[in-house]
């Protein structure tokens, strides 16, 4: 294998940091001469894909440029979804769910980071699997066949699916790991110097406050609502 493309699929309304997380982990495998350790993984070339080459903008304003179109894109050895409010919209793109669909058949892996789960199940592609997705969506797993497991990274065969946000960036890692070995992923965690140390120990309803998830929960109410209706009339047209 000469090759390993990695994809990365954007719409509007994407959470940028679903996609650059793992976007800055998987595209330093892009040029692993620039390694100061062995690298068993052949060079690795990305794609960011989108329906047309209009610029995608974020949930919170920043603008995405895709290289490449779905219907430009090669087949994708890796294919990642990322969430973001934009998914309700996503969840009723043909063409978005057709695209996620065909890649998905045939990649080697295929991930998603937070609520991106929802695309690769309205794709089917969780029917029967164990996923996770961001803590405030997880009850929406079972519309789309799949079983949550709490955990940050849920790999079932050559699905990964991880938590909120943050998680793809650790995803990534684990990805990296397993196509270059550890001592690739080390030295790649390391080039970004991640090593989280945040100011307090909040990031999981677990450990926040009691406050804290009230707050979250209620932001998170119109999403909800949002992708649970945007399910339903999926699983209404297929049947």
């Amino acid at each position: 294998m000469s090759q390993f493309n990695v994809g990365f699929v954007i719409f509007p309304g994407i959470t940028q940091l679903d996609l650059t997380g793992p976007f800055e982990v998987l595209s330093r495998l892009a040029t692993p001469a620039s390694m100061s350790v062995p690298s068993r993984f052949p060079q690795a070339k990305t794609f960011v894909a989108a329906k047309t080459m209009a610029p995608a903008v974020s949930d919170r304003g920043l603008l995405l440029l895709p290289d490449c179109t779905f219907e430009d894109c090669p087949p994708l050895d890796l294919i990642c979804v990322p969430g973001g409010a934009g998914i309700i919209d996503a969840l009723a793109d043909v063409e978005t769910i057709g695209f996620i669909r065909h890649q998905a058949a045939n990649a080697r892996y295929v991930t998603s980071v937070s609520i991106g789960a929802f695309l690769h199940g309205a794709a089917g592609v969780l029917k029967g699997r164990r996923a996770t997705t961001h803590w405030a969506h997880t009850d929406l797993l079972p519309l789309v066949g799949a079983t949550h497991e709490k955990a940050r990274i849920v790999r079932d065969g050559n699905i990964f699916t991880s938590a909120g946000v943050s998680a793809g960036i650790d995803f990534a890692f684990a990805i990296v790991a397993e196509l270059a070995g550890p001592e690739v992923a080390k030295a790649i965690q390391l080039s970004i110097e991640y090593d989280p140390a945040p100011p307090f120990d909040a990031g999981h309803p677990d450990k926040a406050s009691e406050a804290a998830v009230a707050l979250m929960v209620q932001r998170n109410a119109a999403a909800h609502a949002g992708i649970e209706q945007a399910l339903g009339r999926l699983s209404m047209s297929a049947n």
